[in-house]
């Protein structure tokens, strides 16, 4: 695998070009080439075009064909590589019993606060070892990369004590050195109240930001601090003290923000300077606001709500306020345990009032964005990181409308070719 690699011919080369986030109504221009071509050499995208102008200039370089892999990929339509950019990837155990609770009735909120929901995957993760967190990482990185995810960010959160939060982050350092996925690391020790902290919620952060985090930056073990800023978990204040230690320690931020109840968790990301807040299903119209002048990107999950049999998050005002809008899964085991891109793309556009191209860059471009690397992925552009997806059809728009099921046939990652489903699935060297 030399990262040296020409695809050509395709039916649509969908490049989602641009090198940060598209806000408003920018998610729609997707930048198509028709019949296009991509040279990629040593993994770093070289040039695109049309076919018949990528082969000239190859030629007219003189370059050694025999050195370059090709993809004929007439009739097919290629696009960015996905990037996931909310996730809980590394747990111990399952939550399967809740889901059956939520059917009959049960509030996500009543489950979690009888010992249930994030609690529940604590205990399996303080118990798990890292071997077995690994081995099922590897597994769930399998199945996104199927659905044509080439980055994903994961997050920890599910041992709220010292030890089980590095734990977590470790093993995602060693998931990305050793899958074709990149993980980017989230440190998210304040994603609920420990037991032992019950009523003490200030303490708790005080011992996340005096003990945790200046071990978890010392180690370099994430490059961004999230905190889950909902009533009865962590208010305001408690958020801004402690995601305001992160960034003191060079962390940059997110938030679990104005999911359940409105609180404020959209003007805290702006007035803090986040990256994305994630949720946002009740975030106010100052809020939506706020982002979209501070240049927040707002993270939907749409199959959260979907499961919950929440209300959506308002995308549409989002985009509308010009704010940058992104899509991702929450692959979680409790309110979300799916890491379905077909499910993604078909809840956004069905039921959020999001148009297809605006999906694609919210899955494309502005996850990047979300992930404060869409200077590097996210986009089909020169000097980026050759991240690619072949669908099996010849228009980007079959995406949604073959609902549920993954349309991705290849998968491109740094130039080399890891997944191909017509040839038993991932490529392994």
């Amino acid at each position: 695998m030399n990262g040296n690699l020409i695809i050509k011919n395709a039916a649509e080369l969908v490049t989602c070009s641009g090198f940060a986030a598209k806000q408003g109504r920018e998610m729609v221009d997707l930048k198509i080439i028709y019949d296009g071509a991509v040279l990629i050499k040593n993994g770093v995208i070289e040039a695109t075009g049309q076919s018949e102008d990528i082969e000239k200039r190859f030629k007219k370089a003189g370059a050694d064909q025999s050195d370059f892999d090709m993809i004929d990929a007439r009739g097919k339509a290629v696009l960015p590589g996905f990037v996931d950019s909310h996730t809980h990837l590394v747990f111990g155990g399952y939550r399967a019993e809740e889901f059956a609770w939520r059917l009959r009735g049960d509030s996500y909120m009543q489950i979690m606060q009888r010992g249930g929901g994030i609690v529940n995957t604590v205990e399996a993760t303080r118990q798990a070892s890292a071997e077995e967190l690994l081995q099922s990482g590897i597994q769930r990185l399998n199945s996104m990369l199927s659905f044509g995810v080439t980055t994903v960010e994961g997050k920890s959160g599910y041992g709220l004590d010292q030890e089980t939060e590095i734990k977590q982050l470790e093993v995602m350092a060693r998931l990305d050195q050793i899958h074709y996925l990149d993980v980017v690391p989230t440190f998210l020790g304040a994603h609920a109240v420990p037991e032992e902290y019950k009523g003490k919620q200030d303490a708790f952060i005080d011992f996340m930001a005096k003990d945790v985090l200046p071990r978890v930056t010392d180690q370099q073990l994430a490059e961004f601090c999230d905190i889950f800023c909902e009533k009865n978990v962590f208010s305001i204040e408690q958020s801004r003290r402690l995601l305001s230690s992160a960034k003191d320690l060079g962390l940059k931020l997110k938030m679990h923000a104005d999911e359940i109840v409105q609180l404020g968790g959209a003007e805290l990301a702006a007035e803090l300077g986040a990256v994305s807040a994630d949720h946002l299903l009740q975030a106010s119209d100052q809020g939506i606001k706020d982002m979209a002048a501070a240049g927040v990107v707002a993270t939907l999950l749409p199959a959260t709500a979907f499961s919950l049999k929440e209300p959506y998050a308002n995308g549409r005002k989002m985009m509308d306020s010009n704010c940058a809008v992104a899509l991702a899964t929450d692959f979680n085991p409790g309110s979300c345990f799916t890491e379905s891109i077909p499910l993604v793309f078909a809840l956004a556009t069905l039921y959020m009032n999001i148009s297809t191209e605006e999906a694609i860059s919210a899955l494309t471009i502005n996850g990047a964005a979300a992930l404060d690397r869409a200077d590097q992925i996210g986009s089909i552009d020169a000097g980026k990181t050759g991240d690619l997806v072949v669908l099996e059809f010849p228009s980007y728009t079959y995406i949604p409308y073959h609902l549920g099921i993954s349309t991705v046939e290849k998968v491109i990652k740094q130039g080399n070719l890891v997944y191909d489903k017509e040839n038993g699935g991932i490529i392994h060297c």
